[in-house]
């Protein structure tokens, strides 16, 4: 049975290289899969994954993978079901490519959460990071290992919907 998104709820999106997927000789990751799995499935999990996405979808949150690689989203959302995990949608390369770039011969960003409002991107790339500032996207920046970037991101979520919130209200009250 498909689970209800609420189609209002706050929009998070994690990038998948250096992000999610970390190797183990510089950041704490997740047990490897067993055999057969490991075979097809070689990238490892940053420690904390499955709890802080399990966590950020009982909060509400609709959590989404927003990635540049051209990895097919089957092969995403199989990796993540042997950790548990569902996203709520999945942009890959080759979806921004088409749904963000299309036709236009104007180069835009390698990644736009913006257009699918989304409200908060966790990424390590910090062009993408000062991209959020033009292109009107909050981005937590995640660049090594971090014991406690579970409860960082958490904050950061929690802090981007309560402005989400009050910015909601404000508009409400204008427009009555």
């Amino acid at each position: 049975m498909k689970k209800y998104i609420d189609p209002n709820a706050m929009r998070i999106s994690f990038d998948l290289d250096e992000v999610l997927f970390v190797s183990p000789k510089t950041h704490k990751v997740e047990p490897e899969l067993k055999f057969p799995w490991n075979l097809k499935y070689k990238e490892r999990l940053r420690e904390g994954t499955p709890k802080l996405i399990h966590d950020l979808q009982e909060k509400g949150y609709s959590v989404w993978v927003y990635t540049s690689s051209f990895r097919s989203i089957s092969y995403i959302k199989g990796l993540f079901r042997h950790y548990g995990i569902t996203f709520d949608d999945i942009i890959n390369g080759e979806r921004h490519r088409d749904e963000v770039q299309g036709e236009s011969k104007v180069c835009k960003p390698s990644k736009l959460p913006s257009r699918y409002r989304i409200s908060l991107h966790i990424d390590d790339e910090r062009s993408v990071y000062e991209n959020g500032r033009g292109h009107g996207f909050d981005v937590f920046p995640l660049f090594e290992q971090d014991d406690d970037w579970v409860e960082k991101i958490e904050k950061r979520a929690d802090e981007v919907c309560r402005r989400k919130m009050l910015q909601e209200q404000l508009n409400n009250k204008h427009n009555v």
